[in-house]
């Protein structure tokens, strides 16, 4: 007889430690069995941390196993980064080891499920790499093949081709007898990266993990990483829990962009997971971007993270031209259109040529407000507090945080009045003045309103890539990655948008987005064009971005996080409490903070700020009330340590108050 410790499929947080059972079956860690719990002995999955244990009580007293689930088991490398999520992240275990456990059964023998099984593939046929290229996949190879833990920033412009390094890197990893995975951050760009997968590795080594997939794909999908059936998996950041052994090579594509940070619980940062996995396999971690992010490029000169440059198109062919336009001075000439007289004409002139034209504007919608004519009032969300943007076509109000929908036959909430007006220009807005202004021409749109399902998102980016589509307008999910050669012409309509959100990496975000997308212009033979308008065009975002130049932007970027204390020479950490008593979670942040303060972690740069409402906070009748602390630089994981000492107080004194910690949280609104 022996004894193992188990962690219980129980959502209560006060169930959240090991409970020792008694089995005699052949038990590892990693094991999913079913367990008796509590005094009705309901059965209960359960995940087996820890064996050969000595018991802190009579054995007689302690429970059997009543048996063991055959179909699915975890390894021992996952438990631990479960364990270290747990104190990371100040999550459950359970939360931990949901992030790595499929949902659903398995299929019956023969009837299993493979996502893309009848893709063909794309072939390209490369003649040779470049010099830069030659140079990133060797120096990537070495420490793939000499088992070295090592992280690498490959920092390309658009279009130089950093996916044939990924796909060489991978290929170096297959003939070290180990396992890769390659992210991308939207789950839009896993069709191309998989045709072209498909056609370098063959579907047979390849497995898809992303959101979209049906409970049954993912499931089924899981069961053949696990199995040791495939030897690449393709994902967006879900892939990072994909149980694979002996990983080698984890790419995180685009590893700018903010989807790879969860906005759920657990908040995890998918680079955090990648790096604790990578560390028991001593393998390597790539980053990659046009526009890396100002924390990955600090780390990189401070050799966090080694630097490779890829300076120059594949193709040789020139950066395209991009030009600023004042809509200010539209504006004064009478033109109120969304279109500026220089980017119509361009789009004319780029359209009789046949090439095709995308159009980038970051807000989905077709009016971004409403609001009352006579007292100004903004329609609101009443459970988020988010103003409410019109959608046409569903002749709806709906909120773009919890995506509840509401009649337009209401009156001004403040004064009453019936007459409401529509301001701002979404997608869906702008696609329907281009189809009026371009009625021979056909004109789609890429973004969540009509990206509804993995079939609808193929359907759209297919038919822009066999030229079917003259103009593609979109939000930010045209900007990533997506690789069209027919491209003349990018127009973005407003780049404002995102410069005067309160957030310290709205400069950041707005080059990121303006170079990105810029980018997808230009990469056939010509050189492409780029419209951007704007009402700020002597901004240093816009202007660096206009120059294609990153440096200029991270210097002076980075100058302004080390003056105002902001990460990478701090950790922002927020804190929130959640209570269907609004002075209860008040009183429980507050509390809180009066904790960290007696705590004496402070060395002269700490800030703590007071609680304050969360008003994007969606939870129905109960409140959110958030603390954000400013963590000096070294002190992340003491600051977590004695938060989550908090919350244990918490569930002690059985107070009705839910806690959650978001380290670098992308929003704090």
């Amino acid at each position: 007889m022996k004894y193992v410790n188990v962690v219980i499929d129980n959502k209560s947080r006060h169930t959240d430690t090991f409970y020792t059972y008694k089995t005699d079956l052949d038990i590892g860690v990693g094991s999913v069995v079913n367990v008796p719990f509590n005094r009705g002995n309901k059965l209960k999955t359960a995940y087996v941390f820890q064996t050969d244990v000595e018991p802190q009580c009579r054995p007689s007293s302690i429970k059997s196993i009543e048996s063991v689930n055959e179909d699915i088991s975890l390894t021992e490398e996952i438990i631990e980064t479960c364990k270290w999520m747990k104190h990371r992240y100040g999550i459950t275990y359970l939360d931990g080891v949901k992030c790595f456990v499929p949902n659903g059964k398995p299929a019956r023998t023969g009837k299993e499920k493979e996502p893309y099984k009848d893709e063909q593939g794309e072939k390209q046929d490369i003649a040779a790499l470049t010099h830069e290229q030659t140079y990133a996949v060797q120096t990537i190879g070495n420490a793939i093949e000499n088992n070295r833990q090592e992280n690498f920033l490959l920092h390309g412009v658009t279009g130089s081709g950093k996916t044939e390094v990924y796909m060489q890197s991978i290929s170096k990893a297959l003939d070290c007898g180990k396992t890769a995975v390659m992210l991308v951050p939207e789950i839009a760009l896993t069709k191309q990266i998989i045709d072209r997968f498909i056609g370098r590795f063959g579907k047979e080594s390849i497995a898809v993990l992303h959101s979209k997939l049906t409970k049954r794909e993912r499931y089924d999908e899981w069961v053949r990483i696990r199995r040791g059936n495939v030897k690449i998996v393709i994902g967006a950041r879900l892939g990072v829990f994909a149980p694979l052994d002996n990983i080698g090579l984890i790419i995180l594509d685009e590893e700018h962009e903010a989807t790879y940070k969860s906005d759920m619980n657990p908040k995890y940062e998918t680079v955090d997971i990648a790096l604790k996995r990578l560390m028991t396999f001593k393998g390597v971690l790539l980053l990659g971007s046009a526009t890396p992010s100002v924390v990955s490029y600090k780390r990189a000169e401070d050799g966090i993270y080694k630097l490779i440059e890829l300076k120059k198109r594949y193709n040789s062919g020139p950066l395209p031209d991009v030009e600023l336009v004042d809509m200010k001075n539209e504006l004064k000439e009478g033109n109120t259109t969304i279109f500026s007289d220089r980017l119509y004409n361009e789009m004319q002139y780029t359209l009789e040529r046949g090439q095709q034209v995308i159009l980038f504007l970051n807000r989905r919608g077709y009016s971004t407000f409403i609001s009352c004519r006579e007292c100004g009032e903004v329609m609101r969300c009443p459970e988020c507090g988010i103003s409410l943007t019109y959608h046409k076509k569903e002749n709806a109000a709906i909120c773009h945080y919890c995506g509840k929908k509401f009649s337009l036959d209401q009156s001004c909430s403040k004064c009453g009045s019936p007459f409401m007006t529509y301001s701002g220009a979404g997608t869906e807005k702008v696609e329907e003045i281009t189809q009026q202004l371009f009625s021979n021409r056909k004109v789609e749109r890429l973004d969540l309103d009509t990206a509804k399902n993995n079939r609808e998102i193929n359907r759209i980016v297919n038919s822009f890539s066999k030229g079917k589509t003259d103009i593609l307008i979109g939000t930010q999910l045209v900007a990533k990655g997506l690789d069209f050669k027919n491209v003349g012409l990018v127009g973005v309509i407003a780049a404002d948008v995102g410069l005067n959100i309160p957030d310290y990496r709205a400069t950041e975000r707005t080059f990121q987005l303006v170079t990105q997308v810029a980018g997808r212009a230009g990469r056939g033979d010509e050189r492409g064009r780029v419209i951007v308008q704007t009402f700020s065009p002597d901004n240093f975002a816009l202007k660096a971005a206009a120059h294609h130049d990153y440096i200029c932007f991270y210097d002076r970027e980075i100058q302004a996080r080390e003056l105002m204390n902001y990460p990478p020479f701090s950790d922002l950490i927020c804190v929130e409490f959640t209570s269907t008593d609004e002075m209860l979670a008040y009183n429980t942040a507050a509390s809180c903070k009066r904790y960290l303060q007696k705590c004496n972690l402070e060395n002269g740069r700490e800030t703590i700020f007071d609680p304050k409402e969360s008003f994007a906070f969606k939870g129905k009748d109960s409140f959110r009330y958030c603390i954000l602390i400013k963590c000096p630089k070294g002190l992340r994981n003491e600051y977590v340590y004695y938060i989550n000492a908090f919350g244990d107080n918490i569930l002690k004194n059985k107070i009705d108050c839910n806690m959650i910690i978001d380290v670098n949280p992308y929003s704090t609104i």
